[in-house]
């Protein structure tokens, strides 16, 4: 029946078909309008000759070696993907907002450095992910579009000379501390882009932890979950080869006490969410790098208690509980979050949302109006209003692992600039680039 009426109207399509391409042909070449929300799905066409969009990635995590590497399948259409970038006359600038390249994903037995420098480590990420590096290092060679690299937690500790070293020529916004960094494209002050991890109580740089044990580390206890995440991803675990010593609360009621109790809540959760084949004594996690040597247990990180009720104790970390705001202040978190929320809601993806808002849109030392964050691997656009009761507008890029458990990978957001027609309009949009096709996820707009 389908075939038939195929045949019965082919005729008449073909030539309706005909007439309304005429039509096309006709209207587009008399309508010259560039508003880009006009524009066909071209990610990196903004309808004029002007060279002013920018687009943010991020969470690309590179790693060292392919076998448990988070990026594997999707190098290649990463590559294609930074192609068609470098092939637009559109685009003035990439920025990858962090964890570009990967030091924390690694199963806990391996020795990431091998004996070496993290600079060797370095140039091994640029060999096993040899096209996508080979694909930036074209851009920031060519010098059309500036690269931009901002610091995340996975790459924490990574130096800025090493990631020169692979990236001859790579534009770098770094904070003062170690790791972190903001960043405003050069003349839009009103745009904020960074990881987002600095507010995060596992993964913000720690400097004050450990210093007994690991003089000058600023590795957070994010690194040491990551360790344990990537061992459960390796062994292909379903069920723990240990059992989480109980901690209740402490009797006596002690603030800090209570803090350290939530921490050892999040590791429970942890351990039993990502369960790992070893028992939790072994010294299984094999560190040598920023400050650390030698090799720790689960139970090194994990909070205990001799006594029912009583006091609550940790070897690695101790007394995080009670040195977060001085962390903030430290990391230069504009607007305070308390410990106790910072540590409940450390692993909730909608935390990095609400900051986003909190710090920049809510402070009223901010002029912030659009502001994109990474770390979460959620991409999404979410509008708000400011302190003043202006719209503003916040994005998460999302993230370009194989796997990940948001619904949507590979993904990046544009950012088309006003210009200076009254009726002009910011563009914040949001694509994923699954399939090598490029589809558009969300936008928004506003006018500052």
């Amino acid at each position: 029946m389908k075939k038939f009426i195929y045949s019965m109207f082919s005729n008449s399509i073909i030539i309706i078909t005909s007439y309304l391409l005429l039509f096309v042909i006709l209207f587009t070449s008399c309508n010259n309008s560039t508003d880009p929300s006009d524009m066909a799905i071209d990610a990196f066409n903004n309808g004029t000759e002007e060279r002013n969009m920018i687009v943010v990635i991020s969470d690309l995590h590179l790693g060292a070696d392919l076998a448990y590497s988070e990026t594997k399948n999707n190098l290649k259409p990463l590559e294609n993907f930074l192609y068609r970038i470098r092939l637009s006359r559109n685009v003035k600038e990439l920025v990858i907002a962090g964890d570009m390249l990967d030091e924390w994903f690694i199963p806990a037995s391996v020795d990431a450095f091998q004996g070496k420098g993290q600079i060797d480590f370095i140039r091994r990420i640029a060999i096993a992910n040899k096209g996508v590096v080979n694909a930036l290092n074209r851009i920031i060679k060519e010098g059309e579009i500036l690269v931009t690299y901002v610091p995340g937690n996975h790459d924490l500790t990574v130096t800025a000379a090493n990631v020169a070293a692979i990236f001859p020529g790579i534009n770098q916004a770094r904070d003062e501390m170690q790791g972190l960094g903001i960043y405003s494209p050069e003349d839009f002050p009103k745009i904020a882009i960074e990881h987002g991890h600095r507010y995060n109580f596992f993964c913000a740089p720690d400097p004050i932890s450990n210093r007994d044990i690991a003089p000058g580390t600023i590795t957070p206890p994010g690194y040491f979950f990551t360790r344990i995440a990537a061992t459960h991803v390796d062994q292909n675990c379903e069920t723990s080869g240990d059992v989480i010593q109980v901690v209740t609360p402490n009797t006596a009621g002690i603030a800090s006490q209570n803090l350290l109790f939530g921490y050892w809540k999040m590791w429970e959760w942890a351990l039993n969410w990502l369960p790992i084949q070893n028992k939790f004594n072994e010294k299984i996690i094999v560190t040598n790098v920023d400050g650390f040597t030698g090799s720790f247990s689960v139970n090194d990180i994990l909070p205990y208690q001799i006594t029912p009720g009583g006091v609550i104790d940790v070897k690695l970390y101790k007394g995080i509980q009670d040195t977060w705001s001085q962390r903030q202040i430290l990391n230069k978190v504009a607007v305070n979050i308390p410990t106790a929320q910072a540590i409940a809601r450390s692993a909730v993806t909608e935390e990095s949302d609400d900051q986003a808002r909190i710090q920049y849109f809510l402070n009223p030392n901010s002029d912030k109006r659009i502001v994109v964050f990474g770390h979460t691997h959620y991409a999404k656009i979410i509008a708000s209003q400011n302190h003043k009761n202006e719209k503003s507008i916040y994005a998460n890029s999302g993230t370009w692992i194989d796997h990940s458990p948001a619904p949507e990978i590979m993904t990046f957001v544009v950012i088309i600039p006003q210009n200076n027609e009254p009726s002009s309009q910011t563009f914040v949009k949001l694509y994923n680039f699954e399939n090598e096709i490029i589809t558009k996820m969300s936008e928004d707009s506003l006018r500052y």
